[in-house]
């Protein structure tokens, strides 16, 4: 069984509201997070507004915390024999906390550090990030170089064969966006956000967050983590600080994780927390990989049999 967790953009108003009344283990999970934030993450998570939950700040310590109350919950209801587990980026920091490299505690002060340096690297305006569908990504690099004209624009994300994000600058993002359609893209759409997420404008953020992290004690993991950042997986040799700031800059490798691990022989993931993007995300490049959602208590009968 493989873990997986997803990254910013798929939190809800009412995320994890019925799983924390229903299950003691990922109740404790969330008043654990409203603990070491110091605020009620997760009155809003429950009750919004969807506008405060949406910021980054906000919105990455509550994708974690529903995402470990989920684990829980699926641990009260069947045995899991863990292979290995990964995350889309901020569920890298997810799977770390899962394997027990890092507590909740200071797991969610740090990614919250992490969405407001993220969100402040970047003035308000110039800089975006677009889906690019249907096109290969070698043809969208070259529209990135291309459209670049000494700005900034970059494959951020690749999450499929024929499926990358583009970040950077504002004006480069929407260039090389005309280039892509041009060139035989299906399909354009930008994404909500203000900041160029894994692009090289992310250095400012990346060096606080280095800064953040200096006093941070990591273990070990306790179960295989496959990186999403560089081509691998996270040994016990490895620099998570050094890992978790480079994430920062580097292009999301969610492909070539899950083609590694189907090539490995998966064949049956849980996706967790607000997750309901992963299946998709698994399936255009592992078909033969089942992934089920776990994300309320609806879907904890899945796990029953």
């Amino acid at each position: 069984m493989l873990l997986l967790f997803p990254g910013q953009g798929l939190q809800f108003v009412g995320m994890g509201q019925a799983l924390a009344a229903q299950v003691p283990e990922a109740k404790v999970v969330f008043q654990e997070a409203d603990d070491a934030l110091g605020f009620s993450l997760s009155r809003l998570c429950w009750e919004g507004p969807e506008a405060e939950l949406t910021r980054t700040e906000f919105a990455q310590p509550a994708i974690l915390t529903h995402a470990i109350a989920a684990l829980r919950a699926a641990e009260t209801r069947m045995d899991l024999q863990v292979s290995a587990a990964a995350g889309h980026s901020l569920g890298e920091w997810t799977a770390l906390v899962a394997a027990g490299a890092l507590d909740l505690a200071p797991a969610v002060q740090l990614v919250r550090k992490r969405g407001q340096l993220m969100q402040d690297a970047v003035p308000q305006g110039q800089g975006a990030m677009s889906t690019i569908l249907g096109l290969e990504r070698e043809a969208i690099e070259a529209a990135c170089l291309e459209a670049a004209q000494g700005d900034v624009v970059v494959c951020a994300t690749h999450n499929d064969a024929s499926h990358c994000v583009i970040s950077g600058h504002s004006a480069a993002v929407e260039r090389a966006a005309a280039l892509c359609l041009e060139r035989g893209a299906m399909r354009v759409v930008p994404l909500p956000v203000s900041a160029p997420f894994h692009s090289p404008l992310m250095v400012p953020a990346a060096l606080r967050l280095r800064e953040a992290l200096e006093g941070v004690q990591f273990r070990a993991p306790k179960l295989p983590i496959r990186s999403t950042v560089v081509d691998g997986f996270i040994t016990p040799d490895t620099d998570l600080r050094e890992l978790l700031v480079l994430q920062m800059t580097a292009p999301v490798l969610w492909q070539e994780a899950i083609a590694a691990l189907a090539q490995a022989g998966a064949t049956k993931a849980l996706a967790l927390g607000p997750a309901a993007a992963v299946p998709g995300l698994v399936k255009r490049t592992a078909r033969g990989l089942k992934t089920i959602v776990v994300s309320e208590p609806a879907d904890l009968e899945k796990l029953a049999g």
